[in-house]
């Protein structure tokens, strides 16, 4: 059974304390947990299709139009089939928003962008994309992305900071040095360079992002390693042999976490941020994928059209105050000064 470490309890129930992190990480996590299952709640294809007694789920299967009855091989119609059903004993259940963040919708009278309807909660784009799906896609991409890309920043981070507080000296002075020179690489001319010659995606935008995202982490776990080093227990593990890495990893690195707790919910506010502007600026993620910053791209475009900007920008500032508060709030929870007495 896991037994947690007396300081870390108290840390836990402080934070537990502040009330604005500990419901704004509720709530995130509420977020978190429903963008994983937007595909039964905004989607064009029907979550559950009954007939002729048989059951089908088009959400894990494609199903040709000719397999209900309808013509052509093409993907069944299910916002039809609904209709045609309508009165017999077959039926349709549909998502909450039967359409799906790359339907453009044909139906519409005016031309897009289209204000709020009850067909359209929060209006369409230019392209006649419904927006409230696009940013609900467009939330499960960009928290995804942030995470990832945070839990990769602060592995190589720490792992580095560790090092240099822990074997000091020339290689703790070249690591500086190096990072230095890194730091001053300028992160956006290097995407425009690399947008002009690769076609920009997930992968790629997360693995130039964390290039840069490790850097100021190493030096934060490198002053905590510095002060742990010297404690009794790191000279034990020297006394009876362990090796260095050893000594890092397994000894130094988990009681030097705090600077890395303490920090994530900042970094996936940078994460979140840096992938909106970039989508903004249109060096991003390719269309048409879901994004915040495509959105707020097509405002500028569309000044008069507010739904087109309030939307993204109501979904952004909602999103990082969440982290926000959660950030600060595990700050205070992990003070150290709070817990010298403990040390």
């Amino acid at each position: 059974m896991l037994r947690l470490n007396p300081i870390t309890v108290r840390r836990i129930r402080r934070f537990k304390q502040i009330k604005r992190g500990y419901y704004s990480l509720i709530l995130l996590l509420f977020f978190i947990v429903l963008s994983f299952g937007v595909d039964y709640l905004a989607n064009s294809r029907a979550i559950l299709v009954m007939y002729d007694g048989e059951l089908y789920f088009p959400t894990f299967k494609f199903y040709s139009a000719s397999v209900f009855g309808q013509k052509g091989s093409r993907e069944a119609d299910f916002r039809k089939l609904k209709e045609d059903f309508h009165g017999t004993k077959n039926f349709v259940l549909m998502p909450l928003i039967p359409y799906d963040p790359y339907e453009y919708d044909f139906s519409l009278e005016e031309n897009p962008p289209n204000p709020p309807s009850f067909k359209h909660w929060l209006g369409t784009d230019d392209r006649g994309r419904d927006v409230l799906v696009r940013l609900l896609y467009g939330f499960r991409i960009a928290i995804v992305f942030a995470i990832v890309l945070t839990v990769v920043s602060q592995v190589v981070g720490a792992a580095i900071g560790c090092m240099m507080g822990y074997f000091g000296g020339w290689f703790d002075l070249g690591v500086q040095r190096f990072i230095e020179m890194w730091s001053t690489v300028p992160f956006l001319y290097l995407v425009i360079i690399l947008a002009s010659i690769l076609e920009p995606n997930f992968i790629l935008l997360l693995f130039i992002m964390a290039l840069f995202g490790w850097v100021v982490l190493t030096y934060y776990m490198r002053t905590e390693v510095y002060r742990e080093k010297s404690k009794e227990y790191c000279m034990a593990a020297k006394g009876l042999g362990a090796g260095h890495l050893r000594i890092v990893f397994k000894h130094l690195l988990p009681n030097s976490t705090a600077p890395m707790i303490t920090y994530f919910p900042f970094q996936v506010v940078s994460a979140i941020t840096s992938l909106t502007a970039l989508d903004f600026l249109g060096y991003g993620l390719p269309p048409p994928t879901p994004s915040w910053g495509e959105l707020m791209s097509q405002s500028l475009e569309h000044l008069d059209k507010l739904w087109l900007s309030l939307s993204p920008f109501v979904a952004i500032a909602v999103t990082l105050l969440l982290v926000t508060f959660i950030g600060e709030a595990v700050r205070e929870a992990f003070d150290p000064k709070e817990y010298t007495r403990y040390s």
